[in-house]
């Protein structure tokens, strides 16, 4: 799945991670089933994924992250009140 429009998000939480993978996957009009083997991961992980559970494998949020079309940037924090 490709983005077309450009966007940022400071991402705090797992559950800010599963909010945007589910809205995405709404946009696209996929079930979560579908998205899932789109994925190759099951339901079940997706459904914890959306739902922001913290203790998933993080090698397979990395990919479904990715064929949703979105990339993770790290970068320093900057100053502590950020």
């Amino acid at each position: 799945m490709k983005q077309n429009q450009s966007f940022q998000y400071h991402i705090k939480s797992p559950m800010q991670i599963g909010n945007l993978v589910r809205k995405i996957r709404k946009k696209y009009k996929l079930t979560q089933s579908e998205a899932a083997s789109l994925c190759h991961v099951g339901t079940r992980f997706l459904s914890d994924m959306e739902n922001g559970k913290p203790s998933l494998h993080l090698g397979k949020v990395m990919h479904v992250i990715q064929v949703f079309g979105l990339k993770v940037l790290l970068q320093p924090k900057g100053l502590p009140h950020d």
